[in-house]
């Protein structure tokens, strides 16, 4: 297992993780992942602290309510949030993770604009 840390632009929010050399990550095609440029990797919580910057994150929810896609309100940026499809753990976007040193990444693409049908496929991610 690896430890990695990131965090917004700013550096206001800070996190850690915890994964495995290789992992997969998903870039998804629904509205606000295109929007945002969003890349997941999805962690369980056991495997996620936020470190600094409870304080300053913004939690915005649409459709059902139940991700909590997690802003910097200083510099705007999603570092990470909790999806809809994994409650149970954090989707970090791969982009804020501070100098990715893994042996492998395999990047999936994630049919987001058919989540209902495809977000099955995600369940397995946040499992210990």
């Amino acid at each position: 297992m690896l430890t990695h840390e990131g965090g917004c632009h700013c550096g206001a929010v800070r996190f850690r993780i915890t994964t495995p050399a290789r992992v997969a990550v998903q870039r998804c095609n629904c509205s606000i992942c295109l929007r945002c440029g969003f890349s997941h990797l999805i962690v369980p919580g056991s495997r996620f602290e936020l470190l600094q910057g409870k304080q300053t994150l913004t939690d915005y929810q649409f459709n059902t309510s139940t991700a909590h896609h997690l802003f910097c309100n200083r510099c705007g940026i999603k570092s990470f949030y909790v999806p809809r499809s994994n409650p149970d753990g954090y989707s970090v976007n791969f982009h804020c993770i501070d100098n990715p040193a893994f042996d492998q990444v395999d990047w999936e693409d994630f049919d987001g604009q058919n989540w209902e049908d495809n977000a099955g496929r995600l369940q397995h991610l946040s499992e210990p």
